[in-house]
């Protein structure tokens, strides 16, 4: 794992915007799903965590934990932290 502050500041924000931008196609793809329901017509994504994309390395997501930026959901896969 890389020291404390050297993982570059413009790779974190470029994990986490292509993080947020899974997260949202993943959703809208849940909900645009026909057939998955018993009632068709899509509705809200219960999805609230997923497998973060393969091109930035694990050190990255574990530096956006400790950021506070996301959380570890089990299995590999990370949740949004909202901002209230």
């Amino acid at each position: 794992m890389d020291p404390a502050g050297s993982l570059d500041p413009k790779q974190l924000k470029a994990a986490f915007k292509a993080f947020k931008k899974r997260l949202k196609l993943t959703r809208l793809d849940d909900e645009s799903r026909i057939g998955n329901r018993a009632l068709t017509g899509g509705g809200s994504s219960h999805i609230v965590a997923i497998v973060p994309p393969v091109d930035f390395s694990q050190e990255i997501w574990q530096e956006l934990v400790r950021l506070g930026k996301l959380k570890p959901a089990g299995r590999g896969t990370f949740e949004l932290i909202l901002d209230d």
